[in-house]
C-alpha cells in the first residue's frame, strides 16, 4: 500500500468541562459549615500543528476518531477539578483543514510549530461556593459543565516548496530532482514512477531551495483524467514552476505539443500557474535527433532555457546554477 496520503476525513471532539459540586463543609464542632463545593475543570481543547519532519496524512488512514481528555469534576474543601490536557494533533506544513458539513476552510497550517485551535474545550460548571452571597448563605445549585464540541474535518495536504518540476510522466523530473538534491525519488523507465510528489533540498550557496517532483501530469489532468486534481494542487502552493520537456520524442513538432498540452493543463486548472513558470528544462538531450532545430526553440518569452541529459550528467552543474539565481 502507497504510504502517501494527502487527503483524510477524520472527526475530532473537544474535553467535556467537569461539572461544579455541590457540598458544605461538615467537621467535628462545625456541623454546619458554609458552602465548599468547587468548580469543575475546563476540558481540553483540539489543537492542529505543522510538523516539517511530516510529509503525508498518512498516520489518518487507520485511526480517524480524536478526542480530548474531559475536566475533572469539583471536589469538597473548595478543591477545583483539573483542566482536561488539549489534544495536539500534528500535521505536514501545508495541510488545510474543512468543515466538511458546512464546506468552510477553517484553518491552513503553513507554520512550523505553530498551533491552530479547532475546538475549544467545554468550560467547568461552577461549585455552589459561586453562589454564595450576602442574602444567600447557603446555596444549593452547582452548574454542571459544558459539553465539548464535535466536528467532521477534511484534511487536504498541498505540498509546500519554492520550486515544482512539472512535465508529462517519464520526462526525467525523478532523475532530476536526484541529481540536483538530496532526494532518493524513485525512477524508472515507464510511466508513473512518481505516485506521490517527492520534496528534495537544493543547498544553494546562500540560501537552500525545497523542490518538488509533482507526478506526470497528462492530457486531461485539469478535469481529474487519471490522477488529475490529486496531482495538481501540489502545485498550488510552489513559487515558481520548472517546466520539463522530453528531448527522446520524434522531431520538433513533437516537443511543441509537449509543451502546448501542457501549458493548456495548467491553464485550464488555475490560470496564475503558467505564469509562474521560471525555466524550460529540455531533459534527454543524449536521445535528441533534432538538436540543431532546438536551438531557435524558445516556448516562453522572458524565460529560461537549459538542454541537459540526466544520463550523462550534461548540463546538470548549470541548472542548479540557474535554480541558486532564482529569486524567491
Amino acid at each position: 500500500m502507497n504510504s502517501f496520503l494527502d487527503y483524510a476525513e477524520i472527526q475530532i471532539t473537544s474535553g467535556n468541562g467537569g461539572n461544579g459540586l455541590a457540598s458544605f463543609r461538615r467537621e467535628k464542632y462545625i456541623p454546619f459549615g458554609g458552602p465548599d463545593g468547587g468548580n469543575g475543570g475546563n476540558g481540553g481543547s483540539i489543537i492542529f500543528v505543522g510538523n516539517k519532519n511530516i510529509n503525508s496524512l498518512r498516520d489518518f488512514r487507520n485511526k480517524r476518531i480524536f478526542k480530548a481528555i474531559n475536566g475533572g469534576n469539583g471536589g469538597s474543601n473548595k478543591k477545583n477539578g483539573r483542566n482536561g490536557d488539549d489534544l495536539k494533533i500534528y500535521v505536514p506544513l501545508g495541510t488545510e483543514i474543512y468543515d466538511i458539513e458546512n464546506n468552510i476552510k477553517i484553518a491552513d497550517i503553513t507554520i512550523e510549530g505553530k498551533g491552530v485551535r479547532i475546538l475549544e474545550g467545554g468550560k467547568g460548571g461552577l461549585g455552589n461556593t459561586f453562589f454564595k452571597s450576602s442574602t444567600n448563605r447557603a446555596p444549593t445549585k452547582a452548574k454542571d459543565g459544558k459539553k465539548g464540541d464535535k466536528l467532521k474535518i477534511a484534511l487536504d495536504l498541498k505540498t509546500i516548496s519554492d520550486l515544482s518540476l512539472v512535465g508529462f510522466p517519464n520526462v526525467g523530473k525523478s532523475s532530476i530532482i536526484t541529481k540536483i538534491t538530496n532526494s532518493k525519488a524513485e525512477v524508472g523507465d515507464y510511466a508513473f514512477t512518481t505516485l506521490n510528489p517527492n520534496i528534495g533540498v537544493l543547498k544553494g550557496d546562500i540560501e537552500d531551495y525545497l523542490i518538488a517532483d509533482i507526478p506526470g501530469l497528462i492530457e486531461g489532468s485539469s478535469s481529474g483524467k487519471g490522477l488529475g486534481h490529486k496531482f495538481l494542487k501540489h502545485i498550488e502552493r510552489s513559487k515558481f514552476l520548472i517546466e520539463v520537456l522530453d528531448l527522446s520524442c520524434k522531431n520538433l513538432d513533437e516537443l511543441k505539443s509537449q509543451h502546448s498540452i501542457l501549458i493548456k493543463e495548467l491553464n485550464s486548472y488555475n490560470k496564475d500557474l503558467p505564469l509562474r513558470i521560471k525555466l524550460v528544462v529540455l531533459n534527454k538531450l543524449d536521445l535528441c535527433s533534432f538538436k540543431d532545430d532546438i536551438v531557435g526553440f524558445d516556448p516562453i518569452k522572458n524565460c529560461g532555457k537549459i538542454s541537459i541529459s540526466c544520463h550523462n550528467n550534461s548540463g546538470i552543474e548549470s541548472l542548479r546554477e540557474m535554480i541558486e539565481d532564482f529569486k524567491l
